[in-house]
């Protein structure tokens, strides 16, 4: 029951904000980040640029867990280096950009 409740309350909450939200505010997903630290997707930061979901899922991520993403596969392009390529957003391969995602 506890799990209906929670579908239908984020059922709710997309259909009363729309589609632009990428995820709840303040929802935050975290992946280990090797030497670099742990790397936080902040779905509130790419909703303020106006992004949404569907802009990554599933064109770019499919709706199931993904092969470990390796820094060399977005430097290629790949995965968060489809759109961190220097021309959409910062680049992946910019050192300077590293803290950007990489939280110690």
């Amino acid at each position: 029951m506890k799990r209906v409740v929670t579908w239908m309350s984020m059922l709710a909450f997309a259909l009363f904000f729309g589609s632009a939200i990428a995820t709840m505010p303040g929802k935050t997903v975290e992946y280990a980040g090797g030497p670099m630290g742990k790397v936080v997707f902040d779905g509130k930061a790419h909703a303020a640029k106006g992004l949404k979901c569907t802009d990554c899922h599933t064109k770019i991520f499919q709706m199931k867990k993904e092969a470990k993403m390796k820094m060399a596969d977005l430097n290629a392009g790949k995965f968060c280096g489809t759109c961190h390529n220097g021309t959409k957003a910062f680049k992946t391969s910019d050192a300077a950009s590293c803290k950007k995602c990489h939280k110690k």
